[in-house]
């Protein structure tokens, strides 16, 4: 494995450019082999890489050894694109311990811990927002929550 102190200066002014150029993006990968998905859908190895190469051309998918990703493009196509919710969460000082762990077993994107009014903030999907919602209510600790739905990202 080549460590950082082996790039040249140049290879490290590429990854900082590409990275300060680059946009984040939603991913859904798959970790199955062609030979997998083409036997999964009863197509020939070829076709299926046809029609990959056709959804990579189309920026819906990106494609390396072994996986498969569905882009944003793709999910926004497929209904998949939900949209995200931010849930600010105020915690008892005593019970923030357990609530941490029963948050932790929630189906969420990902949990921060802050610094500031509120204790946790919690990224999820909407759809699963009324499930979320009812699970840190009925959580001993709690105070507080407030939730926030993107509209846009920009």
């Amino acid at each position: 494995m080549v460590e950082r102190n082996t790039l040249t200066p140049r290879q490290v002014k590429l990854l900082r450019k590409l990275y300060e150029d680059g946009k984040t993006i939603e991913v859904h990968t798959v970790e199955k082999t062609q030979d997998e998905l083409a036997k999964e859908l009863g197509i020939t190895r070829q076709a299926l890489s046809n029609h990959l190469k056709v959804l990579k051309e189309l920026g819906y998918i990106r494609t390396g050894r072994g996986f498969i990703d569905l882009t944003d493009k793709a999910l926004e196509l497929l209904g998949e694109k939900k949209g995200d919710v931010f849930v600010f969460v105020k915690i008892e000082p005593t019970k923030r311990r357990q609530v941490y762990e029963a948050i932790r077993r929630l189906k969420i994107k990902k949990i921060y811990r802050v610094t500031g009014d509120v204790d946790l903030i919690i990224e999820a999907d909407k759809t699963k927002l009324d499930e979320i919602l009812e699970e840190i209510a009925s959580l001993d600790g709690v105070k507080e929550t407030n939730t926030h739905l993107v509209l846009e990202i920009l």
